[in-house]
């Protein structure tokens, strides 16, 4: 087939899938599977199969499916509790962050006073604890009420203080990141988070691993209640918090922060800014909740993963077979993605793209989707009949037939603009071919208005213009007809009839100059080709100059 679509749910994304509960059963364990497998991969081997972004939003298709199933269970990851360290419980609940968008941040700065921003460094998080100035407890994330005993692992650490210069006893929080020199977010994921997680999770990290990670402290929960004095206390034991820590008044500055720490180099992964309270809300508890003080704004998504709803193969004018992936729509970058086109059939085949597959899309010169990998694939593979490239080339689909309509209606589309058929595009050829008005290049010359306004969508008025635009296309020179009937390269020779190139054997192309033997075939070909010569005919006699008629 010339067309192959199939489709996999509702024409708009929802978070359940359409499939049996049965299916959507063994996809969802088959994916928590392949999670917990990549985190095996980076944890034990320090290596990363998946970028971050990917895998936080894989982690939320998991927990999307999981909740379609009405199961609660959350993943795990390895960062939280596993076999090599033991369970420990916060000395203060690691507390997520509400996220937004930019007009969500605007009226949360709109209500608060006293505000301040950081950068949201991309690594992993951490409690510390010390008692006397000295660094006695380090408890990984987990799942916020407890986590690894990180204790022997961050002591090891020389990018943490292990004593601070005061004899305190304080519990600060903050993220473990990965070393980077000039690092610029907007040029791409750097993998940090990965090499930090990898690095916590090995036994004995190398010292220059050990050497790699360091310590960006961005909240101090049993500190002074001011911002400005937190600030001075933690410059004081020994901390760079305050270097990257801006009070900001309007949404205005916010934004100019976020965008300079986007394009500006940093010695840290980062993945959007915090925009914070001075002072902590009086009544709330640390909890293992979003606390109503602090506000994350990511940044935008370079990768985002998208799942595919369907395949089509679009085969065009000259043959070529362009598979077409269409996908539930994904924002990226301020723009809703529904579809992406792949290189070539040869590309299609060996990804084996299929309904249900997730995938990354990117956006190609800031403009342009484009598939960026498979990221996953679905356990069960849907049947897909896919056209044979050997049924399609420079000379098929001249005429319309069952398995010829899109290279046919893109030989129809192409010959439009070549004749300068100003209003008339694929649309009208389409509702022409709906109707069985066209169904080969050059029957449309017959039409007349009252045949046209038989299509679909054509009216009186319509159906006069499209008149005047065909006979208006029979003025158009010799070349631009060639150019119209897809010549190939070489054969729109000036001053040459029809007649005169048809005439012509391949070696007499060869002895054109930049003429080889593929193209002389090519020329050749098209020139004695029975469809062609019969088209070339019938413009001779509607007075086409330089093609023959029946006559002469």
């Amino acid at each position: 087939m010339a067309l192959l679509l199939c489709w996999v749910g509702e024409s708009t994304w929802a978070a359940c899938p359409t499939w049996s509960t049965e299916r959507l059963t063994q996809e969802t364990s088959a994916l928590a599977a392949d999670i917990s497998r990549w985190d095996r991969i980076y944890h034990d081997e320090g290596r990363s199969e998946i970028e971050d972004t990917l895998y936080d939003q894989m982690l939320a298709r998991l927990d999307e499916w999981r909740a379609c199933l009405d199961d609660a269970t959350p993943h795990t990851p390895l960062t939280a509790l596993d076999e090599h360290h033991d369970a420990r419980a916060h000395p203060v609940a690691q507390t997520g962050l509400a996220k937004g968008d930019g007009e969500e941040v605007a009226r949360f700065m709109a209500r608060r006073d006293a505000l301040w921003i950081q950068p949201k460094v991309d690594g992993v998080a951490v409690t510390l604890r010390y008692e006397k100035g000295e660094l006695i407890q380090a408890v990984s994330r987990g799942d916020g009420a407890r986590g690894q005993d990180w204790t022997a692992r961050v002591q090891a650490l020389p990018g943490v203080p292990q004593r601070l210069p005061e004899a305190r006893s304080v519990v600060l929080q903050g993220e473990l990141y990965w070393r980077l020199e000039n690092h610029v977010q907007s040029e791409g994921d750097s993998g940090a988070r990965g090499r930090v997680a990898g690095a916590m999770a090995q036994v004995d990290p190398s010292i220059d691993v050990r050497e790699s990670v360091g310590l960006f402290v961005w909240d101090w929960p049993d500190g002074p209640e001011t911002m400005t004095a937190r600030l001075e206390g933690l410059t004081r034991l020994g901390f760079d918090t305050a270097r990257y820590t801006h009070p900001v008044t309007t949404f205005d500055e916010a934004r100019d922060w976020r965008a300079r720490w986007f394009e500006s180099p940093l010695p840290f992964a980062t993945d959007g800014v915090v925009v914070k309270q001075s002072q902590r809300s009086d009544d709330y508890v640390w909890a293992n909740r979003p606390p109503d003080w602090a506000m994350a704004w990511k940044y935008p998504t370079r990768l985002a993963l998208a799942q595919v709803r369907g395949v089509e193969f679009r085969v065009g004018r000259t043959g070529r077979i362009t598979p077409l992936l269409w996908l539930y729509p994904v924002a990226l970058e301020g723009r809703t993605i529904r579809r992406v086109s792949l290189a070539s059939l040869t590309q299609w085949q060996a990804l084996d793209l299929r309904p249900g597959d997730q995938v990354s899309i990117t956006l190609a010169g800031l403009t342009i989707p484009q598939l960026d990998s498979v990221v996953w694939q679905t356990q069960t593979r849907v049947p897909l009949e896919t056209p044979d490239a050997d049924n399609y080339h420079a000379l098929s689909c001249l005429r319309l037939t069952p398995d010829c309509e899109t290279q046919f209606l893109a030989r129809l589309v192409w010959l439009g603009e070549q004749l300068d058929m100003r209003g008339v595009g694929e649309g009208t050829w389409q509702a022409l071919m709906d109707a069985a008005l066209v169904d080969d290049l050059t029957r449309w010359l017959a039409l007349d208005p009252a045949t046209l306004a038989q299509a679909h969508g054509i009216g009186d008025a319509r159906a006069a213009a499209l008149h005047q635009a065909f006979a208006q296309a029979l003025t158009a020179d010799f070349d631009a007809w060639l150019r119209a009937l897809s010549v190939p390269p070489g054969g729109d020779e000036a001053g040459a009839s029809w007649q005169m190139l048809a005439e012509r054997s391949a070696s007499d192309w060869q002895a054109i100059p930049n003429v080889g033997p593929v193209r002389a075939e090519a020329l050749t070909g098209f020139f004695t080709h029975p469809e062609l010569t019969r088209m070339a005919i019938e413009l001779g006699e509607r007075g086409v100059e330089g093609f023959p008629s029946s006559s002469g």
